[in-house]
């Protein structure tokens, strides 16, 4: 049934130049810089989940706010006040809020590894993206087939 696939599909059928392994450059390299990728999109994945405990520390910190109001207004006030001098607006690690914590992240360790990661690419395979995976795909991808074609038929990776 394979061959079925294959006659369908062009023999030129490929990846675009952009994720193509630049002339000289050797497997240990193209496997190098897979992994760079692969340490950085973990790295993008670790700054996506520090934003999401910025955004859900000050849900909860508002929320916070508006059960010492309730509590207030139940005739709670002695709790009120301790949730409010004790907890609310508290720093989440010495002397910063949330939003430090995120900007420093993304001024110190996200932004040398991206910059680094975005070196490697520039001088080893021309600033290429994702080498290893186009290479990847196209030793596992069944030639031919509906499903897996080298890129899409139109729209910006598109030929």
């Amino acid at each position: 049934m394979a061959d079925d696939y294959d006659a369908r599909e062009p023999d030129d059928s490929q990846q675009l130049e952009e994720h193509q392994r630049p002339d000289g450059v050797s497997d240990a390299t193209v496997e190098a810089l897979g992994k760079l990728s692969e340490a950085f999109e973990a790295i993008e994945e670790a700054r996506g989940m520090l934003y999401a405990f910025h955004r859900r520390t000050g849900t909860g910190d508002l929320a916070l706010g508006e059960a010492v109001d309730l509590f207030r207004r139940a005739g709670h006030e002695e709790l009120a006040q301790t949730l409010e001098t004790d907890l609310l607006g508290q720093n989440m690690l010495q002397g910063r809020w949330t939003f430090q914590i995120v900007e420093e992240y993304d001024q110190t360790y996200y932004a040398k590894f991206r910059e680094l990661e975005q070196r490697a690419r520039d001088e080893l395979v021309g600033g290429r993206r994702h080498v290893f995976e186009a290479e990847t795909k196209e030793r596992e991808r069944t030639r031919g087939h509906p499903d897996h074609e080298a890129t899409p038929a139109g729209g910006p990776q598109g030929s």
